[in-house]
């Protein structure tokens, strides 16, 4: 059952991913301007954050959904939701009133405040899943299940016995 529940924490997670990189990617000026209103970074380093983290954000997404290096992006993506929980945390305890900028956009916006709370409850959810898939680590119809068998898993192919995917 953990399995099974890994794999839609995955590829739930993953998705989400995916999506908020893709719509980000082919704007990256609003990307940057997303990140430069949460006042957190210096100004150098804005806009390679900016224009780097729609990639990250994909990339993560897709070895999630595929399975691929499975634990590890997991990692990222508990990490990467823990910063957002704490970037947007941080702009509310300072009065700041941003888009967060999760799925595009990004920048002022006076009502914005009213949001920070479901925003903020979404990417804890979002990064209990992702802190699920590192505990498992293993989970259904991941491609790491066929790059990474171990030698009792491959022992247990030879002699016929089922091997779960």
């Amino acid at each position: 059952m953990k399995e099974w529940f890994g794999l839609v924490a995955r590829v739930v997670t993953g998705v989400v991913w995916i999506v908020a990189g893709a719509i980000k990617l082919p704007d990256p000026a609003s990307s940057v301007q997303a990140v430069r209103a949460y006042q957190l970074l210096p100004s150098s380093v804005v806009p390679t954050v900016g224009q780097l983290l729609p990639v990250v954000e994909i990339v993560v997404g897709v070895t999630l959904v595929l399975g691929i290096l499975t634990r590890g992006a997991a990692v990222v993506s508990a990490l990467m939701y823990l910063a957002f929980i704490v970037g947007i945390g941080s702009v509310w305890a300072r009065g700041i009133t941003i888009d967060c900028g999760c799925f595009g956009g990004g920048g002022y916006d006076p009502n914005a405040a009213s949001q920070y709370p479901w925003e903020i409850a979404r990417d804890v959810a979002l990064l209990l899943l992702s802190v699920y898939v590192v505990v498992v680590g293993h989970t259904r119809f991941a491609l790491d299940n066929l790059l990474f068998r171990t030698t009792s898993q491959l022992k247990e192919t030879e002699h016929g016995e089922q091997v779960s995917p």
